[in-house]
């Protein structure tokens, strides 16, 4: 009787001595299998998040005077990407005026044939904005006509980012700066970006709606 007695005392103190290991050894598989779950909770937070920051800064045209760009055909902007940025313009209804003014300097050649550049290109309605006597005056003048035009071109491609707080050198080799964020940027504080970011084959364009003058 006292053996028996003994024997189960001994059964139950070694059960009391297993069970603190037994649930501490469950405990640590239920960490083991948890922790691969959250850690692929934050994978999957950080594989949604990278596309819609991406998404946030675009690549593609913004501004009120897009919506007048052609839909299809060669002036369209799909059309623009693919020819050289002289080609591309003149493609495009809004800069007859520049072209032309670029064909009377002699620029097509060298502007089709830039690499990586970035063009300021004004409207028909900014150069409109200056009186016609003075305009015609410069169209005559080669000399002077080149030094504006290529003070609108910047011997890189510049992204959106890059115009928020901007100086940069032309070909004119003199500089212009740029400021703003979103869709609304200036240019030497006194010309607006109306359509910005157009890809052409070697260029970035940022159409706007005054004239540039060299300082």
């Amino acid at each position: 009787m006292n053996a028996l007695k003994i024997r189960r005392t001994a059964l139950a103190v070694a059960a009391a001595a297993v069970l603190p290991f037994t649930l501490a050894a469950c405990s640590d598989s239920g960490d083991t299998k948890a922790a691969p779950t959250a850690a692929a909770g934050d994978q999957a937070k950080t594989a949604t998040g990278t596309p819609s920051d991406g998404a946030m800064t675009g690549d593609k045209p913004f501004g009120a005077a897009c919506a007048g760009v052609p839909k299809e055909g060669a002036g369209s902007f799909d059309g623009m990407a693919k020819d050289p940025v002289a080609t591309a313009a003149s493609n495009n209804p809004a800069l007859s005026t520049l072209v032309a003014a670029v064909k009377q300097a002699g620029l097509v050649d060298t502007l089709n044939n830039a690499k990586d550049i970035t063009v300021f290109a004004p409207t028909n309605d900014a150069f409109a904005k200056i009186p016609k006597a003075d305009l015609d005056k410069v169209l005559a003048d080669k000399e002077q006509l080149t030094k504006i035009l290529t003070y609108h071109v910047v011997g890189q491609k510049l992204t959106p980012q890059q115009l928020e707080n901007g100086s940069f050198e032309t070909l004119q080799k003199g500089m212009v700066t740029t400021s703003g964020s979103g869709e609304a940027y200036k240019v030497n504080d006194t010309s607006n970006v109306v359509c910005g970011n157009v890809k052409t084959a070697n260029a970035n364009v940022y159409i706007v709606d005054t004239v540039l003058m060299p300082k």
